[in-house]
C-alpha cells in the first residue's frame, strides 16, 4: 500500500484526538493571520512553533573554492527566502554589483515578492511559478537559452536540478548556506499529539537530537513526497500528509484530520 492511500484512510486505532501541534518551522511573522491560528481558534488546538534546523551561510572564503563567476550568467533561480539573503550576502562581500538585465526565476509569488529587500522589483524581468519546483519548471523551460545559476544549501533538493541538468540547461550549483540540526535539548520531555515536518532535513534533525525516539501515540505530519518518505524510511508511521487533492496546505491537511480525530 502507499504512503498515500495510508495518509487518505488514517489507521483508525490511532486517529485519537490532537489537543496540541508542533510545527517544525519558525513562527509566521504575522501569527494573528497565519491559517494556523485558525485552526487554534476553531479547534481549541495549542500550536508551537519550533524550527527543527539552523541555517547558516558559508564563508566568501568557503565560496570562492567553488570557483564561480556569478557575472557570467543571465539568470538566477531563487527557491527560498534563505537562497535570495545568501546570494545578495555574497554579492555584497565579492562587491559585485548584479546587473539590471539580470532575470530571476522565484518559485512562488511570496519568495519573489521578497526581492524587495534588494531591489526595485518593478524595473527587473521576474518570473515565478506557483507552488512548487516543477510548477517554477514549466517557466523555466520557455527560457532554456539562458545561463541560470540555482542559490541553495548543502542539502537541496534534488527535483529541480536534476531535472535540468539532464534537458541540457546551462546550470551552475552555487551552495551559498549550510542546513544544520537546531539543538533541540530543551522539547527532551515536551509531548505533542501532531509533529509537522517540511522537509528530509527536519527528520534527520529529530534523530540526531533524540536517538531513542519512539513515535509511541505521536502523529506525524509531513509536506511533500520526500519528506514522507523520509519519514517512512526512518521506521516511523505516517498519519497525516500534504499536499492532498483535499488539502493542498499542511494547515489543510492538519484541519481535515482534526476534524476527523476530535468528533
Amino acid at each position: 500500500m502507499s504512503l498515500v492511500a495510508n495518509v487518505a484512510q488514517p489507521d483508525v486505532k490511532r486517529l485519537k484526538k490532537v489537543k496540541s501541534i508542533l510545527v517544525t518551522q519558525a513562527a509566521p511573522a504575522d501569527a494573528a493571520k497565519s491559517p494556523y491560528f485558525e485552526i487554534e481558534r476553531k479547534y481549541d488546538v495549542k500550536v508551537d512553533f519550533r524550527s527543527f534546523i539552523d541555517v547558516k551561510g558559508i564563508s566568501f572564503k568557503d565560496f570562492r573554492k567553488q570557483k564561480i563567476d556569478i557575472l557570467s550568467h543571465t539568470a538566477i533561480i531563487f527557491t527560498s527566502r534563505n537562497a535570495i539573503d545568501h546570494f545578495f550576502r555574497i554579492c555584497k562581500e565579492a562587491k559585485i554589483e548584479v546587473p539590471a538585465d539580470m532575470k530571476y526565476f522565484c518559485i512562488t509569488e511570496q519568495t519573489a515578492n521578497y526581492l524587495h529587500k534588494y531591489i526595485v522589483i518593478r524595473k527587473r524581468k521576474i518570473f515565478t511559478g506557483t507552488k512548487t519546483a516543477l510548477d517554477l519548471l514549466e517557466v523555466i523551460k520557455k527560457h532554456k537559452t539562458e545561463k541560470f545559476m540555482f542559490p541553495c544549501s548543502n542539502k537541496r533538493q534534488k527535483d529541480l536540478p536534476d531535472y535540468m541538468g539532464t534537458n541540457d540547461f546551462q546550470l551552475t550549483e552555487a551552495v551559498m548556506y549550510e542546513t544544520v540540526s537546531a539543538d533541540l535539548s530543551d522539547l527532551e520531555d515536551v509531548f505533542y499529539d501532531v509533529i509537522a515536518f517540511f522537509s528530509p532535513s527536519g527528520i534527520t534533525s529529530l534523530f540526531e537530537n533524540f536517538p531513542d525516539f519512539k513515535q509511541n501515540n505521536t502523529r506525524l505530519a509531513a509536506f511533500g513526497p520526500t519528506t514522507a518518505q523520509a519519514v517512512h524510511d526512518a521506521g516511523l508511521i505516517l498519519d497525516i500528509q500534504a499536499p492532498m487533492p483535499n488539502a493542498p496546505s499542511m494547515t489543510g491537511a492538519l484541519e481535515h484530520y482534526i476534524k476527523q480525530a476530535n468528533k
